[in-house]
């Protein structure tokens, strides 16, 4: 049959129309051939509802076999109450017209609801045969592309498709994904039905089939199968002697109504009527179209653009949505508006330009599908379209130095949107430029993976190519060799160094924290890691220890790294405000008055006050460490253990006996530094130097004020040097080794002798003792008894016995008989030689200048 339909003064084929309208005019056409031996009446039939049988002059009689009617067809107006429409077509009989009409009229809602129904399993097979045709068409000319293409025409025509025929072989495929079509149809929210039951086998053959199956049985029918077959059975219970009445399934294609029927017509008694639906007489009703990702961001430039939709099987599977195109609005300027003609493809999963689209404004811009649903304006979903726009793309915040050879990288882009990107291409150095894969990460941003695994330090050049332009975009950048590897940079606030650790910061050039810089100080090497000590001349008491910061490091090839940075409450500070040693009242004060505050002798009392800066206060919990510059003897004070006496409260006494504490090993400078209860340390604050100091004992010294004194004493060899005067003229100077008791030094001048000692030997120290005289004897066997301000030396002659009356005394030697040739007067041998020669005693003379 063809059928076109007229509404004012549009007319439409019946593919097109989804409805009829009152008033509306239709063209009908019998298509049969010019042999047609038997002779069909078509009957036109109208009706309004089921409890108001249609008036006779309702019902059109054609005679299909005349000229008129196969040259020109019939023109008929769809009356002002319709709401229904059918057709039938009869075998030419006596009274053929009559007895149609009378059964219209007399049961009404039984055709009324054959209409309905009919009409509706019409557009579902249309679908079923839509999707069969794809998968037909795909598997023998795209077999690879069957799965995309299937699951795509599956969503579209809302069909439910068996997801285990494509692990079948391929040349299995398509008949799996074909058969038990007659279920397929169950997949659409906006009807369900078993169409194929209406296009094989007879009516009760229908029954039987439906009855058979397992939906039958468990109840799983939609209410519109049930509705399809309960047609069937209205149609079979009209049976006369005369005319059995046959559904057909209304294929429209353009403007030709394909029938299909159910069982083959026949042509004697009873007779077959083929009742066929003609579109429903009201409103229209379009499906719902929706987006499939309405986020979802597309190229307006791209080739063949494909906007995914679904929603509306009726859309893809029949022409009743037309003259489809793509409203677009937006960009840049906002002045853009055009419209782009659009088809809807099922095997593509959506709606596809039909043309390219024209040069556009770079920007965002607004599409929305527009078009007609039969007679009446329709508008679909709303998609999003972008535009390249040459010069938008730069390096991701912390990639500008991220590439680094020897290993594939990961590199991130970001900018406009990603859609319209077609390919990349990076170039290392000289070579030639090669692909590189890439994905969308975000709106505006893409991840590429960089081939470096073989690629040498140096620059780097990355192409970009996006649809719409035909010049591509380049981002330069340089490719690094192994790079430092950072772990943290942790200080205190308030401190002006940072210790950053790490690997290879020997590459460090400096690192900022905010507007803090900080530049290298020393590198260590700890187990694994490297330690950086850094400084700034900036304060840091403005960083916030509850803030969380990142350091920026830059390193000495330009590149900047991140690590993240601990910033820890303050440190505990103090100030020396005082320092002092305590004489032991039993004992004999020293002979040594010392020339420094700084020489803290270790056989006193040493006692210092410390003032708390930071905190305010000095916490009764805070300790204070005493140690070594070398760190080879530390001890740490207290309040509870009594070493720390709070004086008020931010000042704190401490008192220490070094030579019981350390020993008589203990010398050198010394510093103290508070150590918090969390165990956070201060500066070191110096305190002074310890000393020892030699045990005088007696200074023996002739009447001469020309010859040299006898000093006599025990570990001497702590005394580096004895003069007579400040400035230490013509002094003598003590070996470290020196093991004797007696020292031969200048004579005195005024009583005072100026010492240096050994833990101190820059400072110069008076050293007072009483003088004994001795007799003329005695000083003229002194080694400067003959000549004063000679060099000693040590004696080639036999060393002189020790007496045995005095054991170990290190008394001086009696004088050597005068060799045969004259020489200055001899000296005390060395410690080495005294001590090889089994010695006991050895006597320092003066060294002259």
């Amino acid at each position: 049959m063809d059928v076109h339909v007229k509404r004012g003064e549009v007319t439409l084929p019946v593919s097109e129309t989804p409805n009829l309208w009152p008033g509306d005019r239709l063209w009908i056409h019998p298509d049969l051939p010019e042999s047609q031996g038997a002779h069909f009446v078509l009957v036109i039939a109208f009706l309004r509802g089921s409890t108001n049988p249609p008036p006779p002059e309702w019902f059109t009689r054609v005679e299909t076999w005349t000229r008129d009617v196969r040259d020109e067809g019939v023109f008929v107006t769809v009356p002002r109450e319709a709401q229904q429409a059918l057709l039938f077509l009869a075998p030419e009989t006596g009274g053929d017209f009559n007895t149609l009409r009378s059964s219209v009229r007399g049961r009404p809602g039984l055709f009324v609801r054959a209409a309905q129904d009919l009409q509706a399993a019409s557009w579902e097979r249309m679908r079923l045969d839509d999707y069969l045709d794809d998968v037909k068409v795909t598997s023998q000319f795209d077999p690879a592309a069957l799965k995309i293409r299937t699951e795509m025409a599956a969503r579209s025509l809302g069909i439910k498709i068996n997801e285990s025929c494509f692990a079948k072989p391929p040349d299995e495929q398509a008949p799996c994904l074909s058969q038990n079509s007659e279920g397929m149809v169950l997949d659409d929210a906006n009807a369900q039905s078993l169409v194929d039951q209406l296009a094989s086998g007879s009516t009760l053959d229908l029954m039987n089939q439906l009855s058979s199956t397992a939906m039958a049985g468990g109840g799983a029918y939609s209410p519109y199968v049930g509705a399809i077959v309960d047609t069937a059975k209205i149609l079979s219970s009209l049976h006369t002697a005369h005319f059995q009445y046959i559904p057909a399934l209304a294929l429209p294609k353009e403007d030709a109504l394909n029938l299909r029927l159910n069982m083959p017509p026949s042509f004697v008694n009873p007779k077959s009527v083929v009742v066929v639906a003609l579109p429903p007489i009201g409103p229209a009703r379009p499906e719902p179209l929706y987006a499939v990702d309405p986020a979802q961001s597309f190229c307006a430039l791209k080739p063949g653009l494909v906007l995914p939709a679904e929603g509306a099987p009726l859309m893809f599977a029949t022409g009743l949505a037309h003259d489809l195109s793509l409203h677009i609005e937006g960009g840049e300027a906002k002045k853009t508006a055009l419209d782009v003609p659009v088809t809807a493809d099922a095997a593509r999963g959506g709606l596809v330009t039909t043309q390219p689209l024209p040069p556009l404004p770079g920007g965002d811009l607004t599409a929305q599908v527009r078009g007609k649903w039969g007679f009446d304006d329709w508008e679909g979903p709303q998609f999003r379209l972008v535009v390249a726009q040459p010069g938008k793309w730069a390096l991701a915040p912390g990639d500008e130095s991220a590439l680094v050879v020897g290993r594939d990288d990961t590199l991130h882009v970001d900018g406009q949107s990603a859609v319209c990107v077609d390919k990349l291409e990076a170039q290392f150095g000289a070579d030639h430029p090669v692909p590189v894969t890439w994905k969308a990460l975000k709106a505006g941003a893409f991840e590429v993976n960089m081939p470096l695994k073989d690629a040498g330090p140096g620059p780097v050049k990355l192409t970009i190519y996006q649809l719409g332009l035909t010049a591509p975009d380049s981002l330069s950048m340089v490719a690094y060799a192994a790079a430092a590897s950072l772990d943290s940079l942790t200080l205190n606030c308030g401190d002006r160094t940072a210790l950053l650790k790490g690997t290879r910061l020997d590459e460090v050039a400096k690192a900022e924290v905010g507007s803090i810089s900080f530049t290298p100080s020393t590198l260590n090497h700890v187990d694994s890691l490297d330690e950086l000590l850094m400084s700034t001349p900036d304060a840091t008491s403005s960083l916030d220890p509850a803030k969380q910061y990142v350091a920026h490091v830059q390193l000495k090839d330009g590149r900047v790294l991140s690590s993240p940075v601990s910033v820890s409450p303050p440190r505990p500070e103090v100030a020396l405000l005082s320092k002092g040693v305590q004489d032991d009242s039993s004992a004999a004060p020293l002979p040594v008055q010392f020339g420094s505050p700084n020489d803290l002798p270790i056989e006193d009392r040493l006692v210092f006050f410390l003032k708390s800066s930071v905190p305010t206060s000095f916490p009764r919990d805070e300790k204070v460490e005493l140690a070594a510059a070398d760190s080879s003897f530390h001890a740490v004070l207290s309040v509870r253990d009594g070493s720390l006496m709070l004086e008020n409260a931010d000042t704190a006494m401490a008192s220490v006996d070094p030579l019981t504490r350390f020993g008589s090993s203990a010398f050198g400078p010394v510093r103290v530094r508070p150590i918090a209860a969390d165990g956070a340390a201060g500066d070191w604050v110096p305190l002074g130097t310890f000393v020892r100091i030699p045990g005088f004992k007696e200074l023996r010294c002739p009447r001469s004020a020309s010859k040299p004194c006898i000093l006599s004493g025990a570990n001497l060899f702590l005394a580096a040097a004895i003069a007579a005067t400040p400035d230490f003229d013509n002094p003598t100077d003590v070996a470290p080794e020196f093991t004797g008791t007696q020292v031969v030094v200048p004579h005195p001048s005024n009583g005072v002798l100026y010492l240096k000692l050994r833990d101190d030997p820059v400072t110069v120290q008076t050293l007072t003792l009483p003088i004994t005289t001795i007799s003329v004897a005695e000083s003229k066997a002194l080694p400067g008894a003959a000549a004063t301000n000679v060099t000693p030396a040590a004696s080639t002659s036999p060393p002189a016995a020790t007496s045995p009356s005095s054991p170990g005394t290190g008394a001086t030697p009696p004088p050597q008989p005068a060799s045969p040739a004259p020489q200055a007067a001899p000296a005390a041998p060395s410690a080495q030689g005294a001590a090889a020669a089994g010695e006991p005693a050895q006597t320092a003379a003066p060294n002259p200048k």
